[in-house]
């Protein structure tokens, strides 16, 4: 049973002006001085409130910095509210910071279960998909050499080809992949769609708006960590837009 539910989720990050304190400052400022490397609080989500269910499809858009792949993370475990409740059941594959979990030492297999482990595999279940993971990739030889010697090309092509071998519940997607050369792009599209197909319940970020209804039924549109729309996902999407357009008129 594949289901989210945030209520009142707020996110808030407490970050440094600056990035280090000298000796002498630090032992003024307790002596006699305020702080001359003061706290900044970020308050990245602010009442959050959600609810998808076995089949959903969600769309999430807004401007750079609204908090939309915030949501994803903290839809994935990365982050944790800072206040309110977070509900997710079913098994999540995440598609952002594929990279994630890499041993620059260790060679291409070695990482395919490295990679692997960290999605949820045993080592019963990367045995049985290690080949066709490797296959995907079209790396060939170069898995028996350690991925520090890896183009980015190559790192992402191996990345990719991990990322989506399992079977997920719930999908959470940041972004649209580009990924190697032009027929592995084709390759990537396809294998993109199946899993899009496969899973329960599928939450994506895009900037993308004409491929967004086509892909999600509902969609959030979000505005400085805050929900400014949420509904059918073409209204939200003309909505945006229209928003959009209008202060570029403006301007």
């Amino acid at each position: 049973m594949a289901r989210i539910e945030l209520e009142q989720v707020n996110l808030t990050f407490h970050v440094r002006q600056e990035r280090g304190v000298r000796l002498k400052d630090f032992i003024l400022k307790r002596l006699f001085m305020p702080s001359r490397n003061p706290g900044m609080k970020v308050h990245a989500l602010r009442d959050i409130n959600l609810r998808l269910e076995r089949g959903d499809r969600l769309g999430i858009i807004g401007h750079n910095g609204a908090g939309k792949s915030t949501i994803l993370k903290l839809l994935a475990g990365i982050y944790q509210p800072s206040s309110g409740r977070r509900l997710v059941e079913g098994r999540i594959s995440s598609l952002f910071d594929i990279a994630l979990g890499f041993e620059g030492e260790a060679n291409g297999w070695e990482n395919i279960s490295f990679r692997s482990y960290l999605q949820g595999e045993t080592p019963t279940s990367v045995r049985a998909k290690k080949q066709a993971i490797a296959e995907f990739s079209e790396l060939g030889e170069f898995l028996n050499m350690p991925v520090r010697f890896y183009s980015a090309g190559m790192m992402v092509r191996l990345a990719f080809s991990i990322a989506t071998a399992i079977e997920p519940e719930i999908l959470l997607v940041d972004e649209v992949l580009s990924v190697g050369d032009l027929a592995f792009q084709n390759k990537a599209r396809e294998r993109m769609r199946e899993m899009m197909a496969k899973a329960h319940l599928m939450v994506v970020v895009s900037h993308d708006l004409d491929a967004m209804p086509q892909m999600c039924n509902r969609a959030v549109w979000m505005d400085h960590g805050q929900v400014r729309a949420m509904g059918p996902c073409a209204e939200v999407v003309a909505a945006y837009r229209a928003s959009v357009e209008g202060h570029a008129l403006a301007a």
